[in-house]
């Protein structure tokens, strides 16, 4: 697995080892997970943020998502899709329109950090939503608009043409019952990284720690010259 996230500051090797073996690696062969998202998972644990609940993950850029249980063990890591508009806002009054009354600009998919959980909805039934007010869910693809591609989309090797939703994510619907259906079955928290804004703005208290470690990293670097 291209992930070592076991090793994200709370497992031995050995833990990592048996974690990359006991997780399901939906992600494209040689493609890479970013610092940023090992650095916020081993934050989230350390810091207890998602208070024992399972999360997950989003990198938009690299259009990832990344699923841990409560006990911060990696669960699987899947391609997905998001929203075609390269943003972070929520559109004012989003949830209430029909899709194709959202504009283009507003077919965001939020960035930030939200705690959610199965429930019901107008017109798919019981669905993993991620933040209710906005109206974003977690689901399997569909076929849907022909057009749209959107199972072709998600096994394509390039992130590049991974923003086609109207805000939600989209992952295989292997990877929905066999990971997300399962992990999330009681909610978690959804951490979803910024296009646009900062990580300070989108997670000032991660971003504060990573200030701190990093200033830490560098006072010792210094001590060592002399």
């Amino acid at each position: 697995m291209v992930l070592a996230c076991a090793g994200i500051g709370v497992a031995s090797a050995e833990d990592a080892a048996t974690q990359a073996e006991a997780s399901v690696d939906q992600l494209p062969q040689g493609q890479d997970v970013s610092d940023t998202v090992i650095e916020l998972a081993g934050w989230v644990v350390a810091s207890r943020d998602s208070e024992g609940y399972p999360f997950a993950i989003m990198d938009k850029a690299a259009a990832q998502i990344l699923v841990f249980g409560g006990d911060g063990r990696l669960r699987g890591a899947a391609p997905a899709l998001f929203g075609s508009a390269i943003g972070d806002h929520i559109a004012p009054g989003v949830a209430g329109l029909a899709l194709r009354e959202i504009p283009g600009r507003d077919r965001t998919t939020p960035a930030g950090r939200f705690v959610g959980g199965f429930g019901p909805s107008i017109d798919a039934g019981r669905v993993l939503w991620v933040d209710y007010d906005s109206a974003v869910s977690i689901h399997p693809t569909a076929t849907g608009v022909p057009s749209e591609r959107r199972p072709e989309r998600l096994a394509s090797p390039s992130p590049d043409d991974n923003r086609i939703t109207h805000g939600c994510i989209n992952v295989s619907p292997g990877f929905y019952e066999q990971v997300v259906r399962k992990t999330f079955e009681r909610g978690g928290v959804f951490y979803i990284l910024p296009d646009k804004a900062s990580l300070a703005e989108t997670f000032p208290e991660f971003a504060r720690s990573r200030s701190t470690a990093q200033g830490n990293s560098g006072k010792s670097v210094r001590r060592a010259r002399h």
